[in-house]
């Protein structure tokens, strides 16, 4: 096998995870709130509790866009080449902005504070935004479930930020 054909394939095995990863980053998003806007959850009956879920949910929600639009961009350059320097430009602002909107919605989640069971939901989205934020921006926090003891410990960069970091 030429060195033109494995940097070929590398591509395209890239591709296929990358758009699977993106696909399933935006299909979560979607998930997450269509459930919410369905009025199914018990927190949603109530106008606070409904705030208070909506405002923990939009960071996550805006969190998981930003990813699966960062995986579906990143097929163009995986295994081939660099981000480009408007899009990292984007995801360095995505960096700073990104915890502003996570502690507003904290401070919604806080204002609006639900009294009833949903109160647990409300935390859990909120606190599943912080770990994909960290995830995305941080410290890699995603590894296959078996492997997850052994490789988080060690504190890998994320992917999207060696992207950025290595920009054109």
């Amino acid at each position: 096998m030429t060195s033109e054909s494995r940097t070929r394939a590398r591509h395209e095995r890239l591709r296929r995870r990358y758009t699977s990863l993106g696909m399933g980053e935006l299909t979560a998003t979607a998930v997450f709130a269509i459930i919410a806007a369905s009025g199914m959850l018990p927190v949603t009956r109530t106008w606070t509790g409904a705030l208070s879920l909506w405002s923990a949910l939009l960071p996550l929600l805006v969190i998981l866009v930003q990813a699966g639009v960062y995986w579906l961009l990143a097929r163009g350059w995986a295994g081939r080449g660099r981000m480009p320097r408007r899009i990292a430009a984007t995801y360095r602002c995505f960096r700073l902005l990104d915890p502003l909107l996570l502690m507003a919605g904290l401070a919604g989640v806080i204002a609006w504070f639900p009294r009833e069971a949903g109160a647990v939901l409300v935390i859990a989205a909120w606190l599943f935004g912080v770990v994909e934020y960290l995830n995305y921006f941080v410290v890699r926090l995603s590894y296959p479930l078996h492997r997850w003891p052994s490789l988080v410990g060690r504190w890998r960069t994320p992917r999207l930020v060696q992207d950025v970091r290595t920009a054109e």
